[in-house]
């Protein structure tokens, strides 16, 4: 392990933005984790993974420690399902392709997300119609000033919408090491409901889809929307999805009847933030080098040489703008440095 200084961290978030860590090191097992942490007790410290979920406005003034934990694993198995683990610097969207290889079922509407394993609970990651918690088991982290090891449950983690403990109050205390999956081996409960992918299936002449025809599907309808962070640096979804309570939606829904809507609960409905920010006119603009993606309203890129301050401002913007024509408050995805 050498610990490099001043060290740029443009490859290492996919919106490509430059910006420095006074220090930085990558880590390939946890023995080499707890080694830097032990030895670096009295140092300011920033966990990194795959770089997708953040946006850097500012240098990191710490310890930038890279996990690059690699190996995935069948722990164990029976007729019908098996639990795998995989370490967390793992790709996800690699991961999830050798789980639909092996046949195992549960992660395949996931696919093409950008980052890796580790930090999937961190967000409670999800696309169309599923979400992280729908298969974890458990994950096992390093609490970073005692280097000693701790196994959360799925209760444990307090999954809610895009949430977890560790955005709250476990949030810069672990280190996720790993990740155990229980996945299906028969009988799998194929999705196709939400979104287009049914659309996108009917397109392929697709009539019993298979995991990896729903894999394929997904991966597909991504790529007509979404750009590739190595050719447009984006992070995905900007924005949450905002939950809004019954009586506020239909506020909203008599000065526009054409919303579209999903019905979360009998007091709660979730708003496409994509659609609003489509329709307060920002889809496509694009301030500088930074933007709004032209065929997806809810992903802000960087086209070429935009600051972090720069991508934040156009996000407050937007924020701004649908507060003041809808009253509907978005909220960040994207972890904001």
């Amino acid at each position: 392990m050498t610990i490099q200084d001043n060290f740029s961290l443009k490859k290492h978030n996919t919106f490509g933005i430059e910006a420095k860590a006074r220090q930085f090191v990558a880590v390939h097992s946890v023995e080499e984790l707890k080694t830097v942490l032990q030895q670096n007790l009295n140092e300011k410290k920033f966990i990194l993974g795959g770089g997708s979920n953040m946006l850097l406005t500012q240098d990191i003034n710490a310890l930038v420690i890279h996990v690059d934990l690699k190996g995935k694993k069948v722990l164990k198995e029976d007729d019908d399902f098996v639990w795998v683990e995989s370490m967390a610097g793992e790709n996800w969207h690699e991961f999830v392709l050798w789980t639909i290889d092996q046949n195992f079922g549960g992660l395949e509407n996931m696919s093409l997300i950008p980052g890796n394993v580790g930090t999937t609970p961190v967000q409670n990651i999800g696309a169309y119609g599923t979400e992280i918690k729908d298969t974890f088991v458990s994950c096992e982290a390093m609490q970073i000033t005692t280097q000693e090891m701790k196994t959360f449950s799925k209760e444990a983690c307090h999954f809610g919408y895009r949430e977890s403990v560790f955005k709250h109050e476990a949030k810069d205390q672990f280190v996720i090491t790993s990740v155990v999956f229980k996945l299906t081996k028969r009988n799998h409960k194929i999705n196709t409901s939400y979104g287009d992918i049914t659309k996108e299936l009917e397109k392929q002449n697709v009539v019993t889809p298979t995991l990896k025809d729903v894999s394929n599907a997904v991966i597909a309808i991504r790529q007509s929307k979404l750009p590739d962070p190595k050719e447009l640096g984006n992070s995905g979804s900007f924005f949450k999805n905002p939950i809004i309570s019954k009586t506020d939606f239909e506020k909203v829904h008599a000065l526009h009847p054409e919303i579209p809507h999903y019905i979360v609960s009998e007091t709660e409905v979730k708003v496409p933030a994509g659609w609003l920010i489509e329709q307060a006119g920002f889809k496509g603009k694009r301030f500088g080098d930074a933007g709004i993606h032209k065929n997806q309203a809810l992903v802000l890129v960087n086209y070429g040489n935009a600051t972090g301050q720069e991508i934040l401002k156009v996000s407050k913007d937007i924020q701004a703008a649908i507060l003041k024509e809808f009253g509907i408050t978005i909220e960040a995805e994207v972890n904001v440095i």
